[in-house]
């Protein structure tokens, strides 16, 4: 069973930086994009925030452009999240996922969460 991994999460206080990671345990073929969501506490559904595809092509919620940078090796099944003048309503939990035909997996979240 293949899971995804990520780290980074914490606190930081407003203005401030954090960087994510995801990693599939195991090789993943056929992956043709990842993206990083977020959900926040209290709310029913996630948000996806960045994406990424094989053409390297990248895709941002408005809420998070200009601020977020995803970065990923496909070949590594490995996603990263760089993210920068975080805000409080940045704090959620961040969740990775793999899209391909094989369908697709979910990471198991990390906290960020972001002082005022």
């Amino acid at each position: 069973q293949v899971q995804l991994v990520e780290s980074g999460g914490g606190l930081v206080q407003a203005g401030g930086s954090l960087t994510l990671s995801c990693s599939a345990s195991a090789t993943i073929f056929d992956t043709t994009a990842m993206a990083w969501y977020r959900q926040a506490l209290g709310t029913s559904s996630r948000e996806e925030v960045a994406r990424i595809n094989m053409a390297g092509i990248t895709t941002y919620s408005a809420s998070v452009k200009g601020r977020f940078t995803i970065s990923g090796d496909f070949a590594k099944n490995t996603v990263y999240l760089q993210m920068n003048s975080l805000k409080p309503e940045d704090t959620a939990v961040y969740y990775c996922r793999f899209r391909g035909d094989y369908g697709g997996y979910w990471g198991q979240g990390t906290q960020v969460t972001v002082s005022s």
